[in-house]
This record gives C-alpha cells, structure tokens and sequence, in this order.
C-alpha cells in the first residue's frame, strides 16, 4: 500500500511540476507574444504609398541593409526600433541624402550634431570616422551618392542611428514622440494647406509637444494660423499700379487697395477706405517693410508691391518649410553664441537666451555662397594678410594680371610661391587690404570666417549679398572687445593698436565661442514680429519642389 502511494505521489508530484512548467512556458509564450505586439505598437508601418513620383528623396534603400546595420551594431531596443519605424514611414528613402548630394535636413543636423559633439561633454555621438567623412561631404559642391554604393549607403543609416540616438539623450521624458521624429525629415511631397490643417487642429497631436520645447518653431505655428485662415479666405487681391512710386498725399485706386491688403495681415487698422495715401498708410509701410528687412521709408515700389502680391499660400509653403529649419535650432543654449542668419545679413550674439547685441554683415553674393555650418571661433588676427583662393587666383587675378603687369604691386600683393600650378598670391596688411584690419577664425572645410572690409558702403545697400563666401562685419572692432572682453589686457587701445600695426598678430581666444551660420527666411523676432527675407541662394525654391504637390 506504502509503495502504491509513494508511486501515485511520485507520479502526481511529476504530473504537477510538469503543469506548473507547461504553465510557465505558457506565461512565458503569452508574455513574448505581448512584448511583440507591444513592440509592434511602437514600429509605424511601412508607408508602400510612397514612390519615386512623390517621395522627399530620388534615393531608396534595400530593407534588409538596415537589418544587416543594426545586427551588426548590436544596438539596444530603443534605437533599432525607431530606426526600423523611421525607414517604415519613409518606405525606406534615403533622409539624408539625394543623388545629388546632402539634402538641406542632413546639413541642418550634421550642424547640430557638431555643436552638439563639441560643447555637451556628451561622448556617446562623438565619431571621428563619421566627422571626417561627413565634414568632406559637406565641403563637396557636387556629390554623386548612390543606393547600390556601400559607403552612401553606411553613411545615412550611421546618421540616422546619432539622429536617434541624439533624440534620445536630449528630449527626456517623451518630449518628442516617435511619430512626431519621424516628421522631422520630410518624406512625402503634401498639400500645404492641409499640412498646416493637421498641425493647427493637432490631427498630428506629436506636434504640440515639439511646439512646447522650442519657441521659435512655436512662434511660427501661432503665425501658420493667421495665413492659413487668409488663404483659406482666398487671400487677397492682387494690386496693379502704372505709378512707378507712390508717396504720402497721392491718391489713386491702388492706394485704397494697398490699404486693403495691409489691413488683413494687420499692418493697418481696418476702416479706412479712402484712396488718400495718408499717415496711417505710411505707417502700415513702414510696418510691411521692416518686416522684409527693407529701409522703412513708407514709400511704395514696384518691388514692394510684388512683395504685397505674393500669395498667401506661397506663405504658408514658406511658413512650413522654416518650421521645418526650426526642428534644427539650438534648444536651451547656455553661455555664448555667434548666429548669422544668412538672409537677414544680420549676425546676432547672445548669452544664453539673451540678446547681446546684432550686427549687419555682408554674406556670399550667389554663385559663393556662404554654407551653413557650425564653428567655433578660437582666433582674432589682426592686421592679417589676404591669402587669396586658388579660385579668386585663377578666376580674377590671373585675367587682370594679364591686362595689368603691374596689378600686383598696384593692389598691395605679391607672389609667394607656387601650388598646382597657379601663382601663391597674397595680399599684404594695410588700408587696401580686402580682409580690413582683423579678421575671426572659426576652423571649417569652407575657408570661412569674419572679417574687416575697407568697402564700408556695402553696409547701406538692404540686400548685403557681395563676398566670396565669408563674413564681413559692420563693426569689427565691437566684436574684437567683445571676443576677447575675457582676457583683460586686451583693452580698447591695444586692439586699436594692433588693428592699425600692419603687422600681422594672431590671438588665441581664451574662451572659444561657438558660431552657427543658418538659413531662415521667416522667423518671428524678439518683438513678435514675422518676418520674411529674400531665398537669395534658392534653397527656399529646391526644398518647396521636394516638400509640396503644387510649390509656389
């Protein structure tokens, strides 16, 4: 009886732990299974509308390369997930690339990515292979990438993982949601209206948290408002006038319809529809013209009236496109900062969130143009010999010398050397020299940097489009003071000194500070005022064909 029991026992002793077993693999089954759907849930699906006729990009990538890139990584979870849901929504285009080269979203976040790698103390983005292939890229004027090519290939899915991984380390909390990530890059050609109807009604909620952690874009967003109602509205009406200017006191059918058009985006009270060009118009001009960063004089041009007849829709394509170049902005920057805003030719210093001072500039005129780029400015050198570019030699100097035998020495230069052919050309300190009296150096691949310039009547033109491609300052000898305001026995004299020395003297800044070059052409200043700009290097006409179904 004993030996049957402990026989039963043994064998219900075994039957249980085996259902207890079953009963846990079970679990185990079921809670994988659960993970998997979970995971699913946080992996958008892959987006087949998406072809070649209406993708952001003309480059498409293999699925199967991303797995091969993750596997071989060993990301951890988060990172390979919303990089799989990132290419998903794209239906695996390329982001950061076109085949003709760096798209406007991939130098907008190698900019990023360099402030961000230099000045964080953050070591998991910093890659000195990707730095030095990215930093070539970027200096490439034409660049041929190709999907079937290993290395393009490696180099938009090692910036996607840093984008992510840049995400991550930066917005805690789920500040920037998953879906709201993969917006940051267009990846579909849309309708701009309704686009800005999704964001303003939140059809794509993700954006309101963006909107809350950055706001410059949240100021456009109030702004996208205001134009979307008016084109909605249909806009306004276009003004046709044979007058060539039209001034206070004159009266004609035009002015009652410039009037018309400044009362509905709000530089002019409404009611008054006389046809008397009075002080209230003046004002409401003078308004719309420093709002496009023209000399407000209240007069009425031509230009100012093409001004007035652009399309309310062409605003809402221009609004969206810099909400967009907003997603790239700095987000809670401390200590100093030098920004350009190309466009604007105005370069802003700040501390922090405050506003030291700006200063006109002159930027690259088109055809040299001046890139968008972070640096970080770590010399002065006053009184500095011009050390002119092969191009400028070959292009300019060569022709003229040519013509002139005695160009040269005319023009205070001489002939160092030779490189590859050409004459090593300087130009020596003193009044005739093209870099002034003391120029910036922020070290990049475009042989960019601030400068002094002994042609101070390019500052009075609205439009300062005139260099090579760098920087000239309105007031080179503020920002020597203020560059080098760290280091006490820089007074006021002594930099005047060896301003005027013509010898040329390096610096080395005690405590470097950064400098973003950008590109917007609508923002909304300090004032609360928007404004537009001129697309001077048609950066503005490239993205809007990619962005929207019918650009403007």
């Amino acid at each position: 009886m004993m030996k049957t029991l402990l026989i039963f026992g043994l064998f219900f002793s075994f039957t249980a732990t085996a259902q207890n077993n079953n009963q846990q693999q079970d679990k185990q089954v079921d809670t994988t299974q659960s993970e998997a759907v979970e995971n699913e849930k946080k992996i958008s699906k892959r987006d087949y509308s998406i072809n070649r006729s209406n993708s952001y990009s003309d480059l498409f990538l293999d699925s199967s390369a991303l797995e091969s890139f993750i596997v071989a990584n060993k990301f951890y979870d988060t990172i390979s997930r919303r990089m799989r849901s990132f290419y998903n929504t794209r239906n695996y285009q390329f982001a950061w690339f076109s085949g003709d080269g760096i798209t406007e979203q991939g130098r907008s976040f190698w900019n990023l990515h360099e402030y961000y790698t230099t000045y964080s103390g953050d070591n998991s983005l910093d890659d000195k292979n990707l730095k030095k292939r990215m930093n070539y890229l970027v200096s490439q004027e034409t660049l041929k990438v190709s999907p079937s090519d290993r290395s393009s290939v490696n180099n938009e899915l090692t910036l996607t993982q840093h984008f992510v991984q840049y995400l991550v380390n930066n917005y805690k909390g789920g500040e920037i949601k998953r879906k709201e990530m993969e917006r940051f890059v267009p990846y579909k050609k849309v309708d701009a209206l309704y686009i800005a109807d999704s964001i303003l009604t939140k059809k794509h909620k993700d954006n309101k948290y963006y909107a809350d952690v950055n706001p410059a874009y949240k100021a456009l967003v109030e702004q996208l408002q205001k134009y979307f109602e008016i084109a909605k509205k249909g806009g306004w009406q276009s003004i046709t006038t044979a007058d060539k200017k039209l001034t206070r006191g004159m009266s004609s059918p035009a002015v009652m319809a410039i009037k018309r058009r400044l009362q509905v985006t709000g530089e002019m009270f409404a009611g008054d529809t006389t046809s008397v060009f009075n002080d209230q118009l003046v004002t409401a001009v003078k308004t719309f013209q420093r709002s496009l960063g023209l000399r407000a004089d209240g007069v009425v041009t031509p230009a100012l009236i093409k001004e007035m007849n652009v399309a309310p829709v062409r605003r809402v394509q221009q609004l969206l496109l810099n909400m967009g170049r907003m997603r790239w902005m700095l987000n809670n920057t401390e200590g100093k900062l030098i920004m350009v805003n190309i466009p604007e030719f105005v370069l802003h210093v700040f501390e922090g969130k405050n506003k030291v001072f700006d200063m006109n500039v002159v930027v690259g005129k088109e055809g040299h143009n001046t890139t968008i780029f972070t640096g970080n400015l770590n010399q002065v050198v006053f009184s500095p010999y011009w050390n002119v570019t092969a191009n400028i030699v070959k292009n300019e100097i060569l022709p003229a010398m040519k013509k002139d035998p005695n160009y040269l020495s005319r023009n205070n230069m001489e002939q160092v050397g030779i490189s590859n052919g050409l004459p090593t050309i300087r130009q020596l300190p003193g009044p005739q020299n093209s870099l002034g009296k003391v120029k910036f150096l922020f070290p990049n691949s475009f042989d960019i940097y601030f400068h002094d310039t002994p042609s101070k009547n390019l500052f009075n033109s609205d439009r300062r489009a005139y260099s090579h491609g760098c920087i000239r300052l309105s007031d080179p000898s503020k920002m020597a003071a203020y560059v080098l305001q760290d280091q006490k026995e820089w007074t006021p004299e002594r930099i005047d000194e060896a301003m005027n020395s013509g010898q040329e003297q390096y610096v080395k800044v005690k405590n470097p500070i950064p400098v973003l070059i950008t590109y917007y052409t609508a923002w909304v200043d300090e004032a609360g005022v928007l404004n537009f700009r001129d697309d001077i290097y048609k950066h503005d006409v490239n993205v809007l064909k990619k962005m929207f179904v019918n650009p403007l």
